[in-house]
């Protein structure tokens, strides 16, 4: 009989193809031992590279601070001799002083003396929409005007992201608004690793936590990030459609909208409701719809109302754990309460598979407690729980190997807590229930009033009708995002 998994299949190694790593491999990773670790950078030589000309970043700075793409003209006729030395690499720094350990302040405070003040933006003062819609267009206003300049500095500007998975996720769609507005190129982002998972890091080679030795490791990270090449990733959208309410505490990547764009081939049963809220939003590595959600929205809140908890990754995964026995997912077999038994009872799935234009209904395994659609192989701070499955296997169920960028999704169950445990220490593999280039949820309430949804780890509270539908529809974006590989 074919068994799914085998720790000896491995693939020919590409830099967009996405490898589960261990934590150690991490950590050494992490903590600056790299091929760069021997070679000593020299501050000043790399503030060279990375600075952008001084008209430049303060008309860019000002015209965020105004909220006006012309807000800082001024510089430019100020800007004096026209043999103003381009930057080889310029760069933008974005950090979350709230992800993971709270290493953000004095990480920014590094930053601003390796590069300038200028150029590194806390998502608590500058958010990255602000960033795209106001500084970088001002660099592309001022480019297309021939200022050298701007020109190259617009070309060729890389952005780093400080932060946990969100902070990265939120970076990487407002930049997305860049291919919308048909503004090439669109700056690839690199990685400091702030947050508790921090799987979009370890995918790409950045790390699974904040660098030990982070004065030097900085230093080495900002050089590699100049100079690495570039891989691409899928990101999806999701659209959700639901009766009259509110979305309890949404995370900053789900916005409202008036429109709900639900694909019109796949026919809604049953009645609509006279009144809808949509939302919207982008993910990279994984939406997950049950228990899991449910111990991520606990910790965000135990987190958020005292953040002293919150001292480093070990404090917070400890944390993380403990919550996660006190919501009874441990003991789901035992209890009788509707809210901790089987989504089997409050959902349906449909999904498009590669090539297909029809939707196809596939059933809900009636033990899950959690389904996860993963993106990428990196789930659960660095586990792989769609496992590293073997070519019989694959044939068998109608699978392809996963990639970051293969436009499929992999969709998998978690049961009872016991279960989940062993998926995260790699003893076994998830309920594997199919890849799919496009999903579609179905949720109706019953004896649930609500039920927890995540993105890339920002979770949320979803409230149920028991007379109508909630609707969620997920399809691939159709540009890919930029990572630098951390490699």
């Amino acid at each position: 009989m074919d068994t799914p998994t085998s720790a000896g299949d491995s693939g020919d190694s590409s830099t967009a193809r996405i490898v589960a790593r261990s934590s150690m491999i991490d950590s050494i990773r992490a903590c600056g031992l790299s091929s760069l670790s021997g070679v000593r950078i020299d501050k000043e030589e790399l503030r060279r590279k990375l600075l952008i000309p001084q008209y430049v970043r303060l008309a860019m700075q000002d015209s965020i601070k105004k909220k006006d793409v012309d807000g800082g003209d001024h510089h430019f006729s100020l800007r004096g001799s026209d043999d103003i030395p381009c930057p080889e690499n310029p760069m933008v720094v974005f950090i979350n002083s709230r992800s993971g350990g709270r290493n953000g302040p004095i990480l920014k405070e590094r930053l601003q003396q390796l590069i300038s003040e200028e150029q590194v933006f806390d998502v608590q003062d500058v958010k990255p929409h602000e960033f795209v819609r106001y500084g970088l267009a001002c660099l592309e206003k001022w480019a297309n005007n021939g200022d050298l300049c701007a020109k190259e500095t617009r070309q060729n500007i890389r952005v780093v992201v400080a932060g946990g998975d969100g902070t990265v996720g939120w970076v990487l769609g407002c930049l997305g608004e860049l291919h919308q507005k048909g503004w090439e190129p669109v700056p690839p982002v690199a990685i400091i690793p702030l947050g508790t998972g921090n799987d979009l890091s370890r995918s790409f080679g950045w790390g699974g936590s904040f660098p030990f030795a982070w004065k030097s490791a900085i230093k080495r990270t900002l050089l590699r990030a100049t100079t690495s090449p570039i891989c691409r990733l899928d990101s999806w959208h999701l659209v959700l459609q639901m009766p009259g309410g509110k979305v309890v505490d949404p995370p900053h990547s789900l916005k409202a909208t008036e429109e709900c764009a639900l694909d019109q081939t796949l026919e809604i049963e049953g009645d609509v409701p006279d009144k809808l809220n949509c939302y919207e939003g982008v993910f990279y590595n994984y939406f997950s719809i049950g228990m899991d959600a449910q111990i991520a929205y606990g910790f965000h809140h135990l987190r958020n109302e005292k953040p002293y908890l919150a001292q480093g990754p070990i404090t917070n995964k400890m944390i993380y754990s403990g919550y996660g026995c006190t919501q009874g997912w441990f003991l789901t077999p035992c209890i009788n309460d509707p809210s901790l038994r089987g989504l089997k009872n409050i959902l349906r799935i449909h999904i498009k598979r590669v090539n297909c234009s029809e939707w196809e209904q596939i059933p809900v395994p009636k033990s899950v407690r959690s389904i996860v659609a993963l993106n990428l192989h990196n789930y659960g701070s660095g586990r792989n729980p769609w496992g590293n499955l073997k070519p019989a296997y694959l044939e068998k169920r109608g699978f392809v190997e996963a990639h970051a960028d293969d436009g499929l999704l992999e969709i998998f169950g978690l049961k009872q807590g016991w279960h989940a445990s062993f998926v995260m220490v790699e003893l076994i593999s998830a309920k594997h229930i199919a890849q799919a280039a496009s999903i579609r949820m179905e949720i109706r309430g019953g004896e649930w009033k609500d039920v927890f949804m995540q993105m890339d780890g920002e979770p949320w509270k979803q409230p149920m009708s028991k007379e109508y539908s909630t609707f969620l529809e997920i399809k691939r974006v159709p540009f890919q995002s930029l990572i630098v590989s951390g490699e």
